[in-house]
């Protein structure tokens, strides 16, 4: 028998290029696949902000979770825009978080995995790709990190190079 990689992605090994074998729903188009390659070059190079071991951390956490001996937080924004990323905005987030958690291991009586959405929900995946105001179609607005807010044809391309500023990923 024979298994198809892409209807059965867990049966292929993975690689920094694998998920190019797979369909990815509700992603942009990006009009210059060049620009896009390049972005992609520069990011395959920056230092990862999780590291292998504290995915394997949470991944140990979320399966006692699972087994009902942990309970999961997750808080933050469904997309951020980057006007929000300051310190003190940040701070405060993480804030309530740490809060919340509080609560809920006292009443729970039970650790907590706290999940935080927060200085870094720059892209929201869409369902449309496009949307239509006062008969005006434009690209769907997928967060600062992928193309603006303002209902512009300028603003709504999608541009690879808003994921790095400085040459640094974001």
């Amino acid at each position: 028998m024979v298994i198809n990689p892409v209807t059965h992605p867990e049966t292929t090994a993975w690689t920094p290029a694998s998920w190019r074998a797979r369909k990815a729903l509700q992603q942009p188009t990006y009009p210059d696949a060049e620009a896009l390659d390049a972005v992609l070059s520069r990011l395959s190079r920056v230092t990862p902000l999780v590291t292998s071991w504290e995915s394997n951390t949470l991944r140990a956490q979320l399966r006692e979770a699972a087994a009902g001996k942990r309970f999961v937080l997750q808080g933050g924004d469904c997309a951020e825009s980057f006007d929000e990323c300051e310190s003190d905005i940040i701070a405060r987030r993480l804030k309530v978080l740490l809060q919340m958690s509080v609560v809920l291991i006292f009443g729970l009586k039970m650790p907590v995995i706290r999940i935080g959405r927060f200085a870094g929900q720059y892209a929201k995946p869409r369902s449309e790709d496009t949307e239509t105001i006062e008969g005006v179609t434009l690209p769907t607005y997928r967060g600062d990190m992928i193309n603006g807010l303002p209902f512009t044809a300028a603003a709504r391309v999608p541009a690879p190079e808003r994921q790095v500023v400085n040459g640094e990923a974001i």
